[in-house]
């Protein structure tokens, strides 16, 4: 039952009308609880609760297959803005940024155009930026943008997905530039072609994925919230005597937050990812799918008056 609501939620994720309907009506039906507000303003409030609970965190300002180059610049202009609010406020954040948002869809030469503008803002204001991780289909594109800016920016990371056979090999190649790179185990519909099916597969892809990183002496974000997996991790840095400067936890906002707060009282890193936005559909539906029993939150959502 379980993977037949990941596949319903994954599909309506797609979804186009209800993606306008949803940037219509608002964060209602129990998206509050997963994104934090539809502007900066909003956003930086939550940063600052969880900067005083011990917690870092990456921000992303939500939006993704954007085919109007007009929107693809205001985005840009977003995400700089959002820079700027950061270092103005003293908040412990990063930011994320999906390529198809900056007009991946469009043409790499403009992606290129609106990413060098957001890594020099992150240079002057010191923000570190991560290149997020979309489908198997943008996957090559993605990763040559990320080298190509890794080569001219320091400030700059991306995300591999353990549920894509092909991982351990990225990690390779990407190995050569020291990356900072976030662990996840993949939001996405993927064919059995190029992803595993069952989330054993997932799981012990993932181990090989912390260990092969944290062995190479990168910086590792480990993006879960699978509590085999986060022990895994502790256990493994304990045995190899890796210090806790190497790796960081990163949860999403509004998921297993006692994890969040429990992990931070017993001294390691936890980085929160914090969506904001009023494009928040597609991101909600991954939420769901990705633990269905996020689905009672929705429902709360609905009843609460």
């Amino acid at each position: 039952m379980e993977k037949v609501l990941r596949q319903f939620f994954l599909f309506l994720s797609d979804n186009k009308i209800f993606t306008k309907l949803a940037k219509r009506y608002g964060l209602k039906f129990g998206a509050k609880r997963f994104v934090a507000g539809d502007n900066i303003g909003h956003a930086a409030e939550k940063i600052r609760d969880l900067n005083n609970q011990g917690m870092g965190v990456t921000l992303d300002h939500l939006g993704e297959y954007v085919m109007d180059e007009k929107e693809a610049k205001e985005r840009t202009i977003e995400t700089v803005k959002s820079i700027k609010v950061i270092d103005k406020l003293n908040l412990d954040s990063q930011v994320s940024v999906k390529m198809t948002s900056m007009g991946l869809d469009i043409s790499e030469d403009l992606v290129m155009f609106n990413m060098r503008k957001i890594l020099d803002a992150g240079k002057q204001h010191n923000v570190f930026v991560t290149i997020d991780m979309e489908d198997y289909q943008r996957l090559d594109t993605t990763l040559r943008i990320f080298e190509a800016l890794k080569q001219e920016y320091d400030g700059v990371g991306t995300v591999v997905q353990s549920y894509l056979y092909r991982t351990q090999d990225d990690l390779a190649h990407l190995n050569q530039y020291n990356p900072n790179i976030r662990l996840v185990k993949g939001a996405y519909k993927e064919s059995e072609q190029v992803a595993y099916p069952n989330k054993r597969d997932v799981d012990r892809n993932f181990k090989q994925m912390i260990k092969q990183h944290l062995s190479n002496g990168n910086f590792t974000a480990v993006a879960t919230h699978d509590e085999n997996l986060v022990e895994f991790t502790k256990k493994y840095v304990e045995k190899n005597n890796i210090s806790r400067d190497q790796f960081e936890f990163q949860m999403l906002y509004g998921m297993r937050i006692e994890m969040q707060r429990e992990l931070v009282k017993e001294g390691y890193k936890v980085r929160v990812y914090v969506p904001y936005g009023k494009d928040w559909y597609g991101y909600f539906m991954r939420r769901l799918a990705e633990r269905p029993a996020n689905v009672a939150f929705v429902v709360k959502g609905i009843l609460k008056k």
